[in-house]
């Protein structure tokens, strides 16, 4: 008993930082700032926001897998963690045993879109002309193994259909894809082309997670519009390296949930199009083991190389 007391009265005892496997100013980024004001706030030492972006979120998880497990250190875990555990053949640590998820962050929702003026207003349209048209129909999405282009290919599962998913590099591209005709349909994370909804150059067909999104009430989940058993919902959450004391985790895990409850973080995160998921420990390993599971499934039956 000693031990755990003397581990909770000396932290943190110096700045934390937060190492986040993504370019600031993205949703992930922000969302780690958002809450990472917050913590520092409440914990009384400054939270350091450092971007480590590099293929797969690697860089990011190497460090935080090597750096001391005292609580200091935390690393921004999201679907792309998941995914990166099943499309690598080795990574320079395990990620079911090189960390300890603390916490969830925010979900956020993905959507299928198409051209202001194209051939579909629903996603009933799209799906009634790719059964007419084998082969003929194209989704884009951003790059092979993102959670955008693995939620395509899992979408061409569900429906069992003859889709052609056509990887691009990056949201931009796939809009201009989009509005250029070079593609029937695009499948990415909502909060990148919320503007061109707006905008009426795209027309959002259906959100891919198991509810409605809360930015667009009215537009129908892929279950309601009739291609059942599908959920690629994505989200982020933290976690610090393994072996880092359970009393420094649960105090970790309090200040964060505090953080996504304070009425300014949730509004901040609500305004990047995010819904703040305070949650437990297990909460966030749950969802990191869902997915590895569900990814590593849609890798090997799209037989995308590893």
């Amino acid at each position: 008993l000693p031990g755990p007391a003397v581990a909770q009265s000396g932290f943190p005892s110096k700045p934390l930082r937060i190492v986040v496997p993504n370019a600031p100013g993205g949703a992930a980024d922000l969302t780690a700032r958002a809450v990472g004001q917050r913590l520092a706030e409440t914990l009384g030492q400054p939270v350091v926001i450092d971007n480590k972006p590099s293929a797969g979120g690697v860089v990011a998880g190497e460090q935080v897998a090597k750096s001391p497990a005292d609580g200091h250190t935390l690393l921004l875990i999201s679907s792309g963690t998941a995914v990166s555990a099943s499309l690598f053949k080795s990574l320079p640590f395990d990620t079911t045993k090189d960390f300890i998820p603390v916490a969830p962050l925010a979900t956020f929702d993905l959507v299928i879109v198409a051209a202001e003026g194209g051939r579909f207003k629903t996603l009933a349209e799209l799906l009634a002309y790719a059964r007419a048209n084998p082969g003929k129909l194209n989704i884009g999405t951003p790059n092979i193994g993102t959670t955008q282009n693995l939620a395509a290919e899992l979408f061409k599962s569900a429906t069992g259909l003859d889709i052609q998913v056509v990887p691009f590099n990056g949201t931009p591209a796939v809009v201009n894809a989009l509005r250029g005709g070079q593609i029937d349909a695009g499948l990415d994370i909502l909060g990148p082309l919320l503007a061109q909804i707006r905008g009426k150059a795209l027309v959002p067909l259906a959100v891919t997670g198991g509810k409605r999104s809360r930015v667009l009430p009215d537009v129908p989940t892929a279950r309601e519009a009739g291609v059942a058993n599908y959920n690629a919902a994505s989200w982020n959450g933290l976690a610090v390296p393994a072996r880092t004391p359970a009393d420094v985790v649960a105090r970790l895990n309090k200040e964060i949930v505090a953080a996504l409850n304070d009425p300014a973080v949730h509004k901040k995160l609500e305004d990047l199009t995010l819904d703040p998921q305070p949650g437990s420990p297990a909460d966030a390993a749950a969802m990191l083991q869902s997915d590895i599971r569900r990814w590593g499934e849609v890798i090997e039956r799209a037989r995308i190389p590893r």
